[in-house]
Parts: structure tokens; sequence; C-alpha cells
């Protein structure tokens, strides 16, 4: 019997000044049911006369693209991250691209079994028949992969064409990464008087003697500040990394008691440096800790850990920076200068811990905590029915009113408005299944195929995977509802990445707390807002008041331009552009791209958009650092 569907609303809050993703329709297609369909023959056409397009030869786009077609370019027609919705808008990009970043050539990539050309569905319910391919492309200046999906066209005999395209550089010729054929020896052999040896050159390098400067300084040694410095190292460009905590991975080992991710293995590699296949599904904080220790280690990662910035400063006509750093870590305490042409502040998707100082008597407070979720240690081992209020319903808020609640507290959550549940093992079998799993490729190719969709295209797709994980979630959906517990499916319907990249947060991948706060377990108080902190309670806008022994504000982080501000000013943070939610494109605003200071940059985001955008940021690096690409010519 078929489980009828929850009613759950989209929810419409975000990022303020993010765009809301534009509303696609699905193309008509042709039937062909009846057909013998050859996928690598229709894609080899369709690829010889995309081919001659870009040559000059034959501008007949409309026979190439649908109306409703897009085209996702990552740095292969231009420094930057753009989407193309429609012909008549790919015409003009091709006629106006810069010659120094053309694409000159697109080839079918056939390696393996799974990036052969094959006939699949395009969307979630298998309405929507097409092809889907893997490529090859060179351009002026590099190399790189691609994809495309190709649709007959109902309205035009049913012409294969294309629906979505997508390209992305992965090479600057001459400039490739030091890795495979080109890895370095370990060796000069021969004589060479006074020469060091592989742990005093380290040491040098490590500690920036001598004629070591780094070209690049990362601020923050998590997944963001470790995947990109992994990439410009492989690219020869000296880079240093600070982090104001004790030890690599403090910012994962510091965090509350019980914290795993809910993301799985699969999806969670590191560049070049895979987890062993024995590394459990869903991955401990401090094991991941260690994890990025002994990446650091075994990357030749230079990082310089108890190091915050004493000053900064642009110098706009060196395009370079002065900064001094105060380093206090190995038994030092040293100040030093150092003069790097480009920052990347990579401290977290969001940044500074967001506390909503402005409730009024939070200093009254006489119970036993009252703190920020980042600052929870965890429980007392004996609570004997303490009183436990988290404020926010997202990861960090159900994991905490989880382990309040296995340690004997009585438990409230306060839910201000809605959250995105699912429930992680059917996450995993929707939206991950044969892509990111034990079955699925590697994880390179995986995410060619992930990233290839466009926003826009991939949110009106993941509707129907939302309907679907609901579906199979109804049970514990409408328990959660019955309970109080306001739900919705992320913006328009879309689900839980959409409203990860709208937002960064707002929801909850269930590994537990859900059924707890079903069966009244863990109590909810619902769509009211904290008017005030007593000594031992809480008032609520309603005029209900809520005891309280221990308060945990789950309120998230501010924005990243925020702790920009606090970084190096407000000079640098009014110039850079806002960060996170989507452009007018549907790209992801500012982040792993130019900013609107020169020598700046944010990277962030989960370890799979690190493991992704790292290698595209250090290509913009690189092309700055060689003279292929201006600061500021998009």
């Amino acid at each position: 019997m078929a489980t009828a569907a929850v009613e759950i609303p989209p929810s419409n809050h975000g990022i303020p000044g993010s765009r809301m993703l534009q509303h696609v329709d699905l193309p008509e297609i042709t039937s062909m049911q009846s057909e013998q369909i050859d996928p690598s023959s229709v894609a080899t056409a369709w690829l010889g006369a995309f081919n001659r397009l870009i040559a000059g030869h034959d501008l007949d786009i409309q026979g190439l693209f649908l109306d409703t077609s897009y085209w996702r370019d990552l740095l292969c027609t231009s420094w930057n991250f753009h989407t193309y919705h429609g012909p008549s808008k790919i015409m003009s990009v091709l006629k106006s691209t810069d010659q120094k970043s053309r694409l000159q050539l697109l080839g079918l990539d056939s390696s393996s079994d799974f990036k052969k050309p094959t006939l699949c569905p395009i969307d979630f319910n298998g309405s929507l028949q097409g092809i889907q391919a893997f490529l090859t492309l060179e351009t002026n200046l590099g190399c790189g992969r691609g994809f495309v999906k190709l649709i007959r066209d109902a309205r035009d005999g049913g012409q294969w064409k294309v629906f979505t395209l997508f390209t992305t550089l992965e090479q600057l010729k001459g400039h490739e990464e030091s890795i495979k054929t080109r890895r370095p020896t370990g060796v000069e052999h021969g004589s060479h008087p006074g020469r060091l040896n592989w742990q005093e050159r380290r040491n040098v390098e490590a500690n920036c003697e001598g004629p070591f400067e780094p070209t690049v300084l990362i601020i923050g040694a998590g997944q963001g500040g470790l995947t990109i410095a992994a990439r410009l190292k492989q690219l020869k460009i000296p880079t240093l990394i600070i982090d104001r905590n004790g030890r690599i991975g403090d910012n994962w080992r510091n965090r509350y008691h019980q914290l795993v991710l809910h993301d799985s293995v699969w999806y969670d590699h590191m560049p070049y440096l895979n987890f062993p296949p024995n590394w459990p599904i869903f991955t401990p904080k401090d094991k991941l800790a260690e994890w990025f220790e002994t990446y650091a280690k075994a990357l030749e990662l230079n990082v310089w850990t108890k190091t915050s910035i004493v000053s900064s400063d642009w110098d706009e006509s060196k395009r370079q920076w002065s900064l001094t750093l105060k380093r206090q870590s190995d038994g030092l305490d040293d100040t030093r200068t150092l003069h790097p042409r480009h920052v990347i502040q990579a401290t977290g998707h969001s940044g500074e811990p967001y506390f909503p100082s402005h409730i009024k008597g939070l200093d009254s407070f006489k119970g036993d905590r009252l703190v920020h979720s980042s600052q929870f240690t965890g429980p007392e081992p004996d609570a004997k029915g303490k009183k436990a209020v988290i404020v926010g319903c997202c990861n960090s808020g159900h994991d905490i009113a989880q382990d309040y609640y296995e340690h004997g507290y009585d438990v409230t959550m306060v839910q201000r408005s809605s959250t995105l549940v699912v429930s992680c093992e059917n996450l995993i079998d929707v939206d991950m299944k044969g892509l990111y799993s034990e079955d699925g490729p590697p994880v390179e190719d995986a995410d060619i195929l992930g990233m290839s969709t466009p926003n826009a295209v991939g949110a009106r797709l993941k509707v129907d995977n939302t309907k679907e994980i609901n579906r199979r979630d109804a049970p514990l959906l409408r328990a959660l509802q019955a309970a109080g517990f306001a739900l919705d499916n992320g913006p328009e319907g879309a689900g839980l990445f959409t409203k990860y990249l709208h937002r960064g947060g707002g929801y909850y991948i269930d590994v537990g707390a859900s059924q707890l706060i079903a069966d009244r377990k863990i109590k909810i108080k619902q769509g009211q807002e904290i008017e005030r902190v007593n000594p031992h309670s809480l008032t609520f806008s309603d005029g209900s008041e809520l005891e309280a022994d221990e308060v945990v504000f789950a309120t998230g982080y501010q924005n990243m331009r925020e702790t920009a501000r606090k970084i190096f000013g407000d000079e640098l943070a009014d110039r850079v552009k806002d960060v996170w939610g989507f452009d007018e494109e549907g790209e992801t605003r500012t982040m792993w791209r130019r900013t609107g200071h020169p020598g700046f940059w944010f990277f962030g985001g989960n370890l799979a958009l690190c493991r992704f955008y790292s290698r595209l940021l250090a290509l913009q690096i690189k092309a700055l650092e060689v003279g292929l690409m201006e600061y500021d010519v998009d």
C-alpha cells in the first residue's frame, strides 16, 4: 500500500539579499519507446556540431540547445562561475568570450563504462528520458572536463538538443599539478655539497625561514583551509595556514561531545587522499580531527597553530598584504610580519558564532550554564531531572537535545520558525545511491555528475526527490507535526541541499532525535521568540515562561563577511560582496571566486564542496600569479 503524502510547505526565508532560484520548466520530449538509439552516435553527432559552432563555422545554435537549456561553466568561458540560460544568451557569450579563455574543443570521455554515453532518466520519476555523456575539453589555456544531458525536442521534430551542459577547467597548460607522472623524485642523485635533506627542507618551509615566504596565507585549518592548501601545494604556490586553535582539527575536536558527521564517507573524501576502505560511514568528530592532522602531515602542508593576526594592511599599488602574526605554539612566542599576495579566509561556512545578545536579561541567569552551541562541552553526568532548553532546531540543536535526554535531563527545544527534516537512511538511498555510495564511481567522476546540474535546474529536479523522501519518512514526519514541530521542504520545496546553499542551515538529518520528539521525550516550544532571560527561566513573546537550569543557543553563525570585518576591519568588509545565497544566475555568491577585494578570497563549505571548489580557487590564484588572469576583469 502506498504511503499517503505529508503536507509540508516550502521555506521562504534565506540569507538577506540572496535571490530565489528562477522557476524552471522541464522540456517537452518526443517518445522513444519503440526506437533503437545509439547514445554514443547521438553524443558524437552533437559534439561535432558544437565544435563547429565554437570554431565559428556554424552558428545554428537553435539546433543544438533547447529553449529551456542551461550551460553551467566554471572558468572555461571566463575567469568566473556562470550559468547561461537559453540559446540567445549562450550565443552572445560565445561571440563575446575573451579569446584567452575560450573553449576550443569538446570530446567524449569513454575511459570507463560509467562515463560512456548512456540513455537514462533525467528526472527522479523517469518521465524525462535523455542521453548523458561525460566530456573532455580544451581551452586556449588549459583542459578540463564536462557533462551534457541531451533530450529530443518535441517542438523541433525530435532533434537531440542540450538540456544542460557543464564545463569546468581542471588544469592550466604548462602549470599542471605535481601529481602522478609529474610527482617529485624526492632526491637529487649525485654530489651536491651542503644540500639539505628532506626534514631540513621541510623545517625551512614550515617555519617560513630564509627565502621562503608564502604567496598565500590561509586563515583556518579546517577542511576548507586544508583542502585549498593541498591544491596550492600541487601547483607549487608557497602557502601557509594559520589557526588560533592549539592543534589541527580542534575546530571539530572541541565541539559538542556526541558530534558525528551526518554526511557519509563516500561524500566526504578529501583531495589526493581518500578515507581508507574501513573508515566508518559517519565520521566521529575526534576521528575527523585526527584525520586532519594526518592529512596535513602526509601532504606536507605548512600550518601554524596558536597564531593570530595582529594587524593587516593591503598595498593596492604592490598588490600585496602586510600581515603581522603572533605565534605562540611549539614553545614559541614570536611576532612575524609576512607579505603574501593572497589571503584566504577559511574560517568555516558562516563564521563567528551568532549569539542573540539583544535578548534582555542574559546577565541575570543564575542557572548552571548559558552558552552558544560552539561552547557546549556536554551534559553533566548525573542530571537528576535538571531542565535543559536548546534554542534552535538544526543539526547541532537536535544532537545536543538528544545528548541531554540520554543523560537524564528534562529537555525542551525552542523552534522559532520551521525545519527541514530528512532521515539519514532515506537521504542516502534517494539522493546519494549509485553516486556517493559503496557502489558508486570514483569520487571525482561523481563530482562531475553531481556538480553538472545548474542550481536552478537541480532545485526543480530535487522537488520530486524530496517528495519521495517525505513519502518514505511519512510516519515520522506526521508524528513530528503532531508533537507541534513545524516542518518545511526547503526553498520552493527543493529539499536539503538547496536549502543549505540558500541559507546555510535550517535542516536536520535525523539520526535519532526526531523519534524522541515524536514520543514527547524531547518537548517543543514552537513559534515564539524569547523576550527575556530570567534567573531560572525564559519568558516568551506570548507571555509564557519556561524553567531552565541550562540554556544552549544553537543559533548558528554569523556571515563570513562579518568575520572578515572583525579580522580586517570595515574597509575590507564593506568592499567585499555578500557571501552565500544565490546571485542572479543561480550561482553561489562570492564563495570560491573573486570577492570584490583584490587578493582576498572566501573559502568554505562541507567536505564535498571544499574538495570540488578547492581546485577552482587554486587555478584562479595560479592564473593570477603567472599572468593569465587579471585581478579586476571577469
